[in-house]
């Protein structure tokens, strides 16, 4: 019989197990005794671990001989992804912001249940994924438009002082700041010493916005000059060495995190998909179209791809989680040495089920 090969058998039962909405479509698992199989998140009751066993797909479990479950319908597509889909392409064809019911209702939902689902398929609200695409459309405006304020309403917010609430948290620093390339800003950096090689970390006043791993210093910080071609760099050990320490303590698996705030720039896409890679747990590795099937783009596996290299935080945002669908590590911007050594370690150091 033909079984998942790409994930351990025992994160899969995890997810079963739990019940996980999200792995729903990714794989199914069969019961030997019963001769049924079902989506991870059937809600009928879980057997004896030694009678289960997984299937890439309905189709893999089918030629095995296994029936589906008439409860959970695992040959049927997922409606509510189907959802969620629908109301995401609704949303990027609109150039203004829409309200949360006129969404909902696109897509043949009560307002309150449709947040819950988008919430729990993309880990985003609808309100979230609005303002992240708003931003991927007003940094394109910025390059084009004359003037700021143009770029405001280019992009779709309604007034200035709104834009102004939220531009820099999706920005890492204000329009005229991002608009001359990072012109004013300051950010200190501090390089220290790991078992992987040298890490640099860098930040503004704002938080966290480059961790890269490098051979030597003066190759460090001039990757980061490159970066942040017309801020005002700084060297400052003193006071950046408690963020020093939770980097360490991150490589070692001691620290959430989502501690750890972040000030980093990406288009809507990115932010997405960089929301979707905090979400794979240590230990676990998830494919670029699973990836790409979480943030409900399941076509845009080169573009998961694009911008899991355009990471910009190592470790904080885990995008050496992430592999080819058979498996084999793929691409690393930093090495695939050390993205193999990042997964044997956190596989090793993986607490037991």
């Amino acid at each position: 019989m033909q079984t998942i090969s790409n994930t351990h058998p025992d994160q899969l039962w995890t997810h079963v197990l739990a019940r996980d909405f999200n792995a729903d479509g990714q794989f199914v698992y069969a019961v030997k005794s019963t001769g049924i199989f079902c989506r991870p998140s059937c809600p009928s009751r879980r057997p004896r671990r030694e009678l289960v066993e997984f299937f890439d797909s309905a189709a893999q479990a089918s030629d095995a001989g296994y029936r589906p479950c008439r409860r959970c319908v695992p040959t049927a597509r997922n409606p509510q992804r189907d959802k969620v889909e629908a109301a995401c392409r609704y949303i990027d064809n609109l150039d203004a912001r829409v309200s949360l019911p006129a969404v909902a209702r696109h897509v043949g939902l009560s307002p309150f249940h449709f947040q819950r689902v988008f919430k729990k398929i993309l880990g985003i609200s609808p309100r979230q994924y609005q303002q992240a695409r708003r931003a991927g459309k007003f940094k394109s405006a910025l390059k084009n438009e004359a003037r700021i304020t143009d770029a405001i309403y280019e992009a779709g917010y309604g007034s200035s002082s709104r834009a102004y609430e939220s531009i820099p948290a999706q920005l890492g620093m204000t329009p005229s700041t991002f608009r001359s390339n990072g012109r004013g800003a300051v950010i200190r950096y501090l390089i220290f010493d790991t078992h992987l090689g040298k890490i640099l970390v860098a930040a503004t006043a704002r938080g966290l916005c480059s961790v890269r791993f490098g051979e030597n210093d003066a190759a460090l910080v001039r990757g980061l000059r490159r970066e942040f071609a017309s801020a005002v760099i700084e060297r400052d050990d003193r006071n950046l060495q408690p963020l020093a320490d939770e980097i360490e303590q991150l490589l070692r698996g001691a620290l959430d995190p989502s501690r750890i705030p972040l000030d980093i720039r990406g288009t809507a896409f990115q932010q997405l998909v960089w929301t979707s890679l905090r979400r794979i747990p240590r230990g676990e590795t998830r494919s670029y179209s699973e990836i790409a099937q979480a943030i409900g783009k399941p076509r845009a596996v080169r573009a998961v791809a694009g911008a899991c290299a355009r990471n910009p935080v190592a470790l904080v945002i885990p995008c050496h989680r992430v592999v080819e669908k058979s498996g084999k590590l793929a691409g690393y911007r930093w090495g695939p040495k050390r993205k193999a050594a990042l997964l044997r370690e956190e596989k090793s150091s993986r607490p037991a089920v």
